[in-house]
C-alpha cells in the first residue's frame, strides 16, 4: 500500500504536470486547429480489434441517421458497462478491457476510447484538456472531446465521463471555443446530461468548465498505434512518464495546442 501511495504521489508530483507543458505546449489559434483531428493520423485498421467487436455490441440493433444521435447512443452505452477508478495507463486494448470490468479508469482514459470508438463509426473527432492559468496545484485538469456533426456542421463539445452537452442561445450546442468564450464573457451557458436518472455533477462542471481561470488545450498528433506499442513493451516495468518521454525525444509524442491564452501564463 505505501509503494503504491508513492508511486502515486511521485507520478502527479507537480514539477512532472509542469514539465509537461513545458516540453509539449505550443500558441495556437482557432483558425489553425479549425481542421484538427484525431482522425487523421488514426485510422480504422490502426485500431484494435476488440473496439471493432465492443461497437458491434453497442450498435448491434442499428446506427441512429444522425451523428449527434450515434454519439449519444455511444456515450451512453460507455456510462452503463466502464466505471471510474484509478488512470489506467494501459495500451488501447487493455484499457478498454479493464474499463469494462469495472477496475479503474479516469476522464482522460474514457476519452481516448471514445476517440477511437469514434474512428470506427467515421465521426471526426479530437480532444482536449484543460488547466488553470496560473497553474493551480488544486485542479488536476480535465479531459474531454468534441466531435464534428456532418448534419449540423460543427465541433460540438461532448464530455464522455459526464455525459454532459452545453447549449447557448436558442438551445445552440456549443463548441469547445464557443463555451470558454461565452464564459468569459458572463453569457448564460446551460448544461445538460443525456443519462436518464443521473444527476449532473454540478461542482465538477463548475470547477472544468465554468470558471473564467480555466483554458483549454488540444491534444494533437496523438499515434494510438504508437502509444500502444510502446505501452505493450514498457509496462508495467518501466513508469508511464519515462515511456512518454522516450516517444517525445523519438520525435512521435502528441502536443498541446492553446488556441485561447499564451501557455507560459500556467507558469506565472
Amino acid at each position: 500500500m505505501f509503494l503504491k501511495k508513492l508511486h502515486w504521489t511521485f507520478k502527479r508530483h507537480p514539477f512532472l504536470y509542469i514539465s509537461r507543458f513545458w516540453l509539449l505546449s505550443k500558441n495556437s489559434s482557432a483558425s489553425a486547429i479549425a481542421n484538427t483531428s484525431y482522425n487523421t493520423l488514426n485510422t480504422k485498421e490502426s485500431i484494435p480489434s476488440c473496439f471493432f467487436k465492443v461497437n458491434e455490441r453497442i450498435f448491434e440493433h442499428g446506427k441512429p441517421d444522425t451523428d449527434l444521435e450515434c454519439i449519444k447512443k455511444l456515450v451512453t452505452w460507455l456510462n452503463r458497462h466502464t466505471h471510474v477508478g484509478p488512470g489506467v495507463s494501459a495500451p488501447s486494448d487493455r484499457a478498454l478491457q479493464i474499463m469494462m470490468y469495472g477496475k479503474g479508469g479516469v476522464c482522460s482514459d474514457i476519452a481516448q476510447i471514445f476517440n477511437n470508438f469514434c474512428v470506427i463509426n467515421d465521426i471526426q473527432v479530437r480532444e482536449w484538456g484543460t488547466t488553470s492559468v496560473p497553474f493551480n496545484v488544486g485542479n488536476g485538469g480535465h479531459s474531454f472531446n468534441e466531435f464534428y456533426s456532418k448534419e449540423l456542421q460543427k465541433w460540438i463539445l461532448i464530455d464522455a465521463s459526464l455525459g454532459v452537452l452545453f447549449y447557448g442561445a436558442q438551445n445552440n450546442l456549443l463548441s469547445v471555443l464557443g463555451l470558454y468564450k461565452k464564459v468569459r464573457l458572463g453569457h448564460a451557458i446551460e448544461y445538460r446530461t443525456i443519462f436518464k436518472n443521473n444527476a449532473i455533477e454540478n461542482e465538477q462542471i463548475v470547477k472544468n468548465y465554468l470558471n473564467s481561470d480555466i483554458t483549454p488545450f488540444l491534444i494533437c498528433d496523438y499515434r494510438n498505434a504508437t502509444y500502444d506499442r510502446f505501452l505493450k513493451i514498457g509496462r508495467p516495468f518501466i513508469p508511464v512518464f519515462v515511456i512518454h518521454f522516450l516517444v517525445y525525444l523519438l520525435g512521435k509524442s502528441y502536443h498541446y495546442k492553446f488556441p485561447l491564452d499564451n501557455y507560459k501564463k500556467i507558469f506565472n
